[in-house]
């Protein structure tokens, strides 16, 4: 069931290397904030959120699939918000500089 969470970090971590390059910032420095925050949000949602949830729906399998991807909805979130902070400190900086 980590399967989904690794995809996404993968996927988190080249998307704000990307955006890293075309923000002329240091692209791996972009990776791994995005990373970090990333699993640090997925890490406290499973331990606050799917803790409580999953005994719920402990005889549904179905349920309990789709209850463990609440983390990596969370992180995903997160990331975008990181991401979006980021984009606009490099663009307050990219700013002061013309």
């Amino acid at each position: 069931m980590l399967i989904l969470a690794k995809l996404s970090a993968i996927l988190v971590l080249v998307w704000f290397y990307l955006t890293g390059k075309t923000q002329g910032q240091n692209a791996i420095k972009w990776a791994v904030i995005g990373l970090v925050g990333y699993w640090l949000a997925w890490w406290l949602s499973n331990k606050l959120i799917l803790s409580m949830l999953v005994g719920m729906f402990s005889k549904s399998l179905t349920m309990v699939f789709i209850i463990t991807q609440i983390p990596v909805v969370c992180g995903v979130v997160v990331a975008y918000f990181v991401r979006k902070k980021l984009i606009k400190d490099a663009e307050k900086v990219t700013g002061l500089e013309e």
